[in-house]
This record gives structure tokens, sequence and C-alpha cells, in this order.
């Protein structure tokens, strides 16, 4: 079958991102390779096995098969999964689905308890595709009395799963202040793929006014920056963290929260991300990526007990 590009799924605003495409800077890639079952690299689109329909009335001889329909998506309690990727070498067993995808959109879901009662509530979220496929969930592991009294800037472990259940990644964030007036014990979180073994640190970097961050691998060695708004307040736009070169000479992926509306915005913090990379980077790093993503929302989209959100680094 030829290969075929879907339209964005919903919460996608970068339609001109362009898949696949390299990036003049130093950082480290994966060289482009055709999957099994996949159309290529730079497209979305899945291929399967055409199979001739059996006619009417004819029975299928004895010893043969009716081989099964390959990469096809994955249906587990009402949720629609990504299929599961063929093996991939050198890479931590369940990070072969981000070797498929330059756009990831993360969903955080909308706890009735905590809207009705204002008890906070772990933390629980889907991460799809751009055809809306689920490739893992995210669920936060906190004890009741951590989040209520350190609220966002409570330690926490992350753990991210995909659809077999199997814990593919795990974030893990110290105790550290929230604000920059103490540079000496800045964010930091760390990313384990798979579980125990570290493939990546988010290190916050102290700036007066702007929101910066580092990226770095398991040996400390730093590959990505992010910048943020000096202003991180979402009001009707979204707001855009910059993934950049370790020089900062260039865009190499961008970090959105995304706008959900005055309704969802006012009455819950459950918030929409999407994430975008180049396809042919680092599975590790965009792995790291994820883990910045939930940093940065802990950090300055979740409500503290004054029902408040941060605007800044200063806050």
């Amino acid at each position: 079958l030829p290969a075929h590009k879907p339209a964005p799924a919903s919460g996608f605003s970068n339609t001109n991102y362009a898949p696949g495409n390299q990036v003049p800077c130093d950082y480290p890639q994966q060289a482009p390779r055709t999957y099994q079952g996949v159309a290529d690299p730079g497209s979305y689109g899945f291929q399967v096995q055409a199979m001739s329909p059996v006619p009417p009335g004819f029975a299928v001889p004895p010893g043969f098969a009716v081989p099964p329909i390959q990469n096809q998506p994955v249906v587990q309690e009402g949720a629609i999964w990504m299929p599961v990727p063929p093996p991939f070498p050198n890479c931590p067993p369940g990070l072969e689905y981000l070797t498929q995808i330059d756009q990831i959109l993360i969903h955080q879901q909308i706890e009735l308890l905590e809207i009705l009662t204002g008890f906070e509530t772990k933390n629980k979220y889907e991460i799809k595709n751009t055809l809306g496929q689920r490739v893992y969930f995210a669920a936060e592991d906190t004890d009741c009395c951590t989040r209520n009294c350190c609220g966002p800037s409570r330690p926490f472990t992350i753990h991210i799963t995909d659809n077999l259940g199997h814990e593919v990644i795990t974030l893990e964030r110290p105790l550290r202040c929230s604000s920059c007036c103490f540079p000496c014990c800045l964010q930091e979180l760390e990313v384990q793929a798979p579980p125990g073994t570290p493939v990546g640190y988010i290190v916050q970097n102290w700036h007066a006014c702007l929101p910066k961050f580092t990226i770095q691998d398991e040996k400390r060695m730093d590959i990505l920056k992010i910048s943020g708004p000096c202003v991180v307040c979402s009001c009707c736009e979204d707001v855009n963290f910059e993934v950049k070169s370790v020089d900062e000479s260039c865009a190499v992926g961008r970090i959105s929260k995304q706008w959900t509306g005055f309704l969802k915005e006012a009455v819950t913090d459950a918030d929409n991300f999407g994430i975008t990379f180049p396809m042919d980077l680092d599975v590790k790093m965009k792995a790291v990526m994820i883990g910045a993503c939930f940093l940065i929302d802990f950090m300055f989209f979740e409500h503290a007990s004054d029902k408040k959100q941060r605007a800044g680094v200063w806050q």
C-alpha cells in the first residue's frame, strides 16, 4: 500500500512542522532507517499485509494458515494504543515507539475528586501520537501528605508504562527549591529507561527572569538547552518552551503548554502539552524531553494551595 500521512490529531497546532527534517546542530542522532511495517521514517502511516478476501464457499486447505495483519492499533479498555513496533538495535526496551514519531501530545486526566473538594490527587497522563493513539500512560506515585503539603514543589516518582503494562520510563524528582532566589538548589529531574538505568537529566539553570533548563545525557554531558518565556501564564494562547542546541544557535524542538479554554483553565489544573523533536533524535533524548515536559508542568502550571498559577521563576 502507498504511504499515507494522516492529518494531525486535535491539539497539534504546529502543522508546518516537517517530520524527519535534519537539524544542522551537533547533537546525538540515530541514522534514519526503514522500519518493518512502517511506510517510511518521515510518515505516520502504517502499511499492512494485503490479503484478498476468501471467496464464499471456498475452504482453506489443511495446513494453511491465514497470515495475521501486522501493525494494527491495539484496543484496551476503550483506549486505542499505538501498534507495538519491531525491535530496534541499541534501544532501551519500550522506547522503540519513539523511533517512529516526531510529535507527542500529553493529556493530563481530569480528576473529579480534585475539582469537587480541592484535594490534590495523583496526576495521571495519556501520552499520544499524532493519530490520537496512546503511546504510553504516566501515573504519579506520591503519598497524600506530600501532595497536599508541598504542592507543585513536591518530589515525585512518575511511572510511564506501555500498552503491555510494562514500565519503560521512570521519572524521579527530588525535593528542591522552586524559586530562582536560591541558585544552589534549583530543580532537577532524572529520567530512567528502563527503571533503574539513568539515560538523562533535566537541570534548571539560574536566570533572573527566564525559565532555562539543560538536557544532559547519562554522563551529565550537556546535550540540549530549553528556554521559556519571561511570563509563563497561559491566557488565550499556547506557552512555548523552545528546545535548542547547546550554544542556543538553532532550534531543535519545542515543548508547548496548549490553551484549553477558559472553563477548563479556571476549574482544573489538568493541562495539555505538545512536544516536537527531530525524527532521528536519539530516543533517550526524546525520553528526557518527555521528562522535561512533566517538570515544566509541575513547576509552572500546577496550581498551588491558593489556586494560583506561577507566572515565572521569581514567584
